[in-house]
């Protein structure tokens, strides 16, 4: 290379250094990265620093005030024209207690301890009056951080929580960081009961929890906590964003499911939604001040055109501040490992998404949401400074150039994002492909199709695919059947098919897939039944919002089977450290037998996906010459298998007389994965 090579090389910042093909848009890539900055110092000449300018939540709502002797609640609303603060501490009187508007928009009250202490007590129900340019409305603080609903009039209020003894953290040593590779166990407090309801805080923390740790997870995906209206939302269209929900319990619940998750081994991320916020007026924040462009966009822009909710302008201070503050409210508050952004996609378009990304300049100029970039910058730099192993996560199907890299090297800071185009693939084989015309070439390159140190997190499924008008893996491939053919002593080729397929493609996701795994709740036994909420149209049933565990605890049951297979998949990724050993080698892609084979973590994979045909005697290379045995195998009885192969086979090399490597012949039934370690 020539000197003059070499120095135009220097000039490239270091995400085009590692993709060249992001050459003809550098500038912008550059010019993303000025953004960030500029914003940056903006806040920290304004505030001091980025952590201080998050700490809004410590001064916005209702705080006591020990030199003033009293509670201070604030707001910021700069259109509002008048605001009272009303609830049982003074007889609901609406307009007796009124806010003074100071600078910047911030309105405040102070109520003094001598003359309020008997009255402003713990659990005691409050809420807003606010004259504005839309009118009078009754509403919620908007940094609450408790909202109960009445069980007779369905009515939110904002409640005071003053508990006697804050929640003693004291023992809560866990680090995110001691965690070598990430297998995480979606979740949903409400829906994670047996019983017809909803389940709480405290039902996971001591009869979920174990269930999750017993089967090898290290790591929680806690959907549904900010505070919702409407429980069949699924927790997605939040209206208050510093409470947790009431419907599972008390915010001291909360912090003792963490704190058992963590003297466990297991990390806490909360699936945050700041991609947009429910239309509500009166739970939600949206036009608290009476105007459309208070924390969101005014008019058209500020709608969601699919989600029939209200956008966020991130390019006001006070709306970073606000989504700032609250994930460090969560990392500090409630001790969250880190956060699942929702809807990324969504925030990083104008478009949100409805688009094919066929051109670079998809990613960087048609439609592009520059100033929710730059939200997702600042959110990841402070997320990581709050708590510097705390984990973050983008939910983004455009597939964004630098997403997972560092800011400095013109990145968005993410450490991880979801392999969305995994599930999808699944589920359009499952639904548009015969078993016999399953391709070895397109499984593998869907499974290896990722940027060389972006962590990806693989998936065969998760909430999505289990939602109403969806299917699981399961359902797809064992529909009615289930409910009638699972016992272990009813021989049914549906589900001996299901079965063994299941159990395929889940490993060879978790084998392939990325640097980190994810399953949702009871998808990992089968779990027959979909995701329905209770709403109009069922009867407010809760039939199909709880997971039956008893399915799985049955021994007569074949989800044992499904259960035990993953559990032992899981250990075998845990203990030879699969996720962490980079992409795979591939040995023999082999489409007419429809096996696959490759090399990962010292360990040789063999599937045969084949409908109906075993394979004697099948040839295929390994890394080095020795013996090699079967340390785990599909087709055991255990797993639901028929117990075809000896396990107890040492398996010798031989030398390939054209090439000189090693090779062994082995036995792989049809609808079988088997692992192979040189003994």
């Amino acid at each position: 290379m020539s000197k003059s090579t070499e120095e135009n090389k220097k000039k490239h910042i270091a995400l085009v250094e590692q993709d060249p093909w992001l050459e003809p848009v550098e500038h912008e890539i550059e010019a993303r990265l000025e953004r960030y900055k500029d914003r940056l110092k903006q806040i920290e000449n304004d505030f001091g620093s980025l952590t201080n300018f998050a700490d809004a939540y410590q001064y916005f709502g209702i705080h006591y005030d020990e030199k003033d002797k009293g509670w201070y609640y604030r707001e910021w609303a700069p259109a509002a024209y008048q605001i009272f603060l009303f609830g049982e501490f003074n007889s609901w009187n609406r307009t007796s207690h009124p806010l003074q508007k100071k600078e910047y928009g911030t309105w405040e009250i102070f109520l003094d301890e001598e003359t309020y202490k008997d009255r402003f007590v713990h659990n005691s129900k409050i809420k807003v009056l606010v004259d504005a340019p839309n009118g009078w409305k009754e509403r919620i603080p908007v940094w609450a951080n408790r909202v109960v609903q009445d069980d007779s009039t369905k009515d939110f209020s904002g409640q005071l929580w003053f508990p006697d003894k804050p929640f003693s953290w004291v023992g809560d040593d866990f680090k995110t960081g001691n965690l070598d590779q990430l297998l995480i166990y979606e979740t949903h407090v409400g829906m994670s009961t047996e019983r017809y309801g909803v389940g709480t805080y405290l039902e996971f923390a001591d009869h979920v929890l174990p269930r999750i740790k017993n089967a090898g997870y290290n790591a929680i995906q806690v959907m549904a906590i900010a505070e919702h209206p409407y429980y069949g939302s699924f927790g997605y269209h939040v209206a208050n964003f510093f409470a947790p929900s009431s419907r599972f319990g008390t915010p001291e619940e909360l912090k003792y499911l963490i704190k058992k998750a963590h003297s466990m081994g297991i990390a806490v991320i909360m699936d945050i939604v700041h991609s947009h916020t429910v239309k509500n007026i009166h739970e939600g924040i949206n036009e608290f001040d009476g105007t459309d462009s208070h924390y969101t966009h005014p008019g058209d822009r500020g709608n969601h055109p699919a989600w029939d909710s209200k956008l966020f302008d991130y390019g006001k201070t006070e709306v970073l501040r606000f989504l700032l503050s609250n994930l460090k409210y969560w990392l500090i508050e409630y001790h969250f490992d880190g956060f699942r952004f929702d809807g990324v996609t969504s925030m990083m378009y104008h478009h949100h998404g409805m688009t094919a990304f066929d051109s670079r300049e998809k990613f960087f100029s048609d439609g592009v949401e520059w100033d929710a970039i730059t939200y997702l910058q600042l959110a990841n730099t402070l997320i990581h400074e709050v708590k510097n192993d705390a984990i973050s996560i983008a939910e983004d199907v455009s597939g964004m150039p630098g997403l997972c890299r560092p800011i400095e090297e013109g990145g968005i800071g993410f450490d991880y994002r979801l392999a969305m185009g995994i599930p999808d693939f699944w589920i359009r084989t499952l639904k548009e492909k015969q078993d016999e015309n399953w391709n070895m070439d397109e499984i593998w390159n869907t499974l290896t199709d990722r940027m060389y140190g972006v962590g990806t997190i693989a998936y065969a499924e998760s909430h999505d695919q289990a939602l109403v008008g969806d299917k699981t893996i399961a359902f797809w491939l064992m529909d009615k059947e289930m409910y009638f053919h699972m016992h272990k002593n009813d021989d049914n080729l549906v589900i001996e098919r299901g079965v063994a397929l299941h159990k395929m493609i889940r490993f060879i996701t978790i084998a392939l897939g990325g640097q980190a795994y994810l399953n949702f709740m009871g998808n990992e036994f089968g779990h027959p039944e979909w995701i329905d909420f209770p709403r109009e149209g069922n009867g407010w049933s809760h039939h199909h919002a709880r997971r039956q565990w008893s399915l799985c605890d049955n021994p007569d049951l074949k989800y044992q089977y499904l259960a035990e297979w993953d559990k032992a998949m899981i250990k075998l990724i845990a203990d030879y450290k699969v996720l962490t050993a980079g992409y795979g080698d591939l040995i023999k892609s082999d489409d007419w037998n429809k096996t696959l084979i490759f090399e990962k973590a010292n360990l040789t994979f063999a599937f045969n996906f084949h409908i109906n045909q075993s394979l004697a005697d099948y040839e295929f290379f390994v890394p080095e010459e020795g013996k090699y045995s079967i340390i785990l195998n599909s087709d055991a009885a255990g797993f639901g298998g028929h117990n075809r192969v000896d396990e107890r086979v040492i398996h010798h090399t031989q030398i390939d007389k054209e090439s000189n490597r090693p090779f062994i012949k082995v036995y792989i039934p049809n609808r079988t994965a088997l692992v192979f370690e040189k003994v």
